[in-house]
């Protein structure tokens, strides 16, 4: 088993939940809003689909199993699946939220895998962190909401 099994797992079950999530959104958002968010939220699922491609294969490129089952996934995950009531702002706020979890855990995925001198896995997070940072500012500019730097500059 590799070192970044734990890390790349994680981050494999959290994109499935993060999929399925989007799935729900897209099938149950309503409201004024819905065609612009059953679009977005269609877009962010393939996405999703495309990380947990690249994440599996890269466990599988190092000679370590991918998720195999629903209930692995959900024991992996630090992302919690939907309650299944949000109204279209809430879901909104919890990808925002789920996004921000899941880029702060590749960020530190990101520095084991160079830690370890893994610079195939340390760039594909580092990947999913640039596409996360940017989506997570437009969900927040969606929300009217202003947003922390992930990287504070030195000194403050």
């Amino acid at each position: 088993m590799s070192a970044m099994r734990n890390v790349l797992t994680k981050q494999l079950a959290n994109w499935i939940v993060i999929e399925m999530k989007l799935r729900n959104y897209h099938w149950h958002v309503r409201g004024p809003q819905f065609f612009t968010l059953h679009a977005k939220f269609e877009e962010l699922y393939g996405e999703a689909a495309e990380h947990i491609d690249e994440l599996a294969e890269r466990l599988l490129a190092l000679g370590d199993p991918a998720i195999l089952s629903l209930s692995e996934t959900l024991k992996a995950a630090s992302i919690q699946e939907s309650g299944g009531k949000e109204n279209a702002e809430q879901m909104v706020a919890a990808i925002a939220n789920d996004f921000s979890l899941a880029a702060e855990e590749s960020r530190l995925g990101h520095s084991y895998a160079e830690s370890l001198g893994d610079v195939t896995s340390a760039d594909l997070l580092q990947d999913i962190v640039a596409g996360l940072e940017k989506r997570i500012w437009m969900l927040h500019a969606y929300l009217g909401k202003a947003i922390e730097p992930a990287i504070k500059p030195a000194g403050n």
